[in-house]
């Protein structure tokens, strides 16, 4: 018989991570990588291509929210329980441009028995703030991972 070893909120945190990066197909189709260390906060990468660009030649806002929005996401659904956004709302600072490498990192706020607050910062490689991100999650109550 062999024992089963208990899980640590990291290691919770990180097969969460997991499990939703094998099924998020928006993500993958960005290009965005995510890493997360922990519950409640998480990082996403993303290379903005010309494909990314709008009329004005700048990365279309949708997508500097997709990166900002999955951060999010992945920070509030570290704690094996299933969490969606209820809402979010998006600061515009400075334009992207083509070959920038944006980070979102999100951070927790608050986080209550069905609702939570998280604060995302999308930086360029100069480190400058292009946009700040609220979002607003909503759990579900149902667990992600199998018991």
């Amino acid at each position: 018989m062999t024992e089963r070893k208990e899980m640590t909120r990291p290691d919770i945190a990180g097969r969460c991570a997991e499990l939703m990066l094998a099924a998020d197909q928006a993500s993958s189709g960005l290009g965005i990588q995510v890493v997360v260390t922990e519950a409640g906060a998480a990082e996403a990468t993303m290379e903005v291509t010309v494909n990314m660009l709008n009329g004005h030649g700048v990365c279309h806002g949708g997508f500097v929210f997709a990166l900002a929005d999955t951060a999010f996401a992945f920070a509030c659904n570290g704690y094996d329980d299933i969490t969606l956004a209820a809402a979010a709302t998006v600061e515009f600072l400075r334009p992207a441009n083509a070959g920038d490498c944006l980070r979102a990192v999100a951070r927790e706020r608050r986080r209550g028995r069905t609702s939570g607050i998280y604060d995302v910062e999308v930086s360029n490689q100069q480190d400058k703030c292009v946009a700040l991100f609220r979002g607003r999650s909503h759990s579900s109550g149902q667990p992600m991972l199998a018991v």
